[in-house]
């Protein structure tokens, strides 16, 4: 059985190193905080892997209005539109913190694709993973109160559930952003937040905001 255990260990996939030995096609590309990776309209040519840092993805309507889809993290894909026939960006990526990240050209991408089976099959299911997290969105949206949907978006944005202690939200992340992610007022959201901060479910310190586990109770309660 231990035999069995080393050897899963030791043929298990890394991403991140396969992606190393793609060679032509792929650079890394260092971004300091707040600096744009893509714009709105750029051609979609390429697909991002972060490496380190977090990156926000904006997309503006025609009268100048901006809403924020999603805060990305580490070990996670974007910009994979172009691999679907999609020729030019529908929203923009922005450094949050300074990052770290992958850029892979379209057609790279698309032999690595081909080449590993296992590494289609990650992006496949992170694709998949996407996908359900967008639907639980629109759930969301449509059903619960500005209320809940503060909550379940600080509680991801903690990666509250996943392996590990729940990480430190993003420094400093505005109000405005998150009044944007759930569809509120910046007016509403402050409400929540200094309520939560009363029921000991927030801590703010030096280096961001603390989400607690009893948070959920927010997500749960009817």
């Amino acid at each position: 059985m231990a035999s069995a255990v080393r050897t899963k260990k030791t043929y298990a996939f890394d991403p991140r190193k396969f992606l190393a030995t793609i060679g032509e096609g792929r650079k890394v590309v260092a971004f300091p905080k707040k600096q744009r990776i893509f714009t709105q309209g750029d051609a979609a040519d390429a697909v991002f892997y972060i490496q380190e840092g977090k990156v926000s993805l904006t997309v503006v309507s025609k009268n100048g209005k901006e809403a924020t889809l999603g805060i990305l993290n580490e070990g996670q894909f974007f910009g994979e539109g172009g691999l679907a026939g999609q020729p030019l960006r529908m929203g923009s990526a922005t450094a949050i913190t300074d990052c770290e990240v992958l850029r892979i050209d379209k057609k790279a991408m698309m032999l690595a694709l081909h080449r590993e089976h296992k590494f289609s099959d990650l992006f496949v299911a992170y694709l998949l993973a996407r996908n359900i997290r967008y639907e639980e969105d629109l759930v969301d949206q449509l059903f619960n109160s500005s209320e809940k949907r503060l909550a379940r978006l600080l509680l991801l944005l903690a990666h509250f559930g996943k392996e590990g202690v729940p990480e430190t939200v993003i420094p400093k992340i505005s109000q405005d952003t998150l009044a944007a992610m759930i569809g509120t007022t910046r007016s509403r959201v402050s409400f929540f937040m200094n309520r939560f901060r009363k029921l000991g479910f927030l801590d703010y310190g030096g280096s961001g905001l603390q989400v607690h586990s009893s948070l959920l109770n927010v997500v749960l309660h009817d």
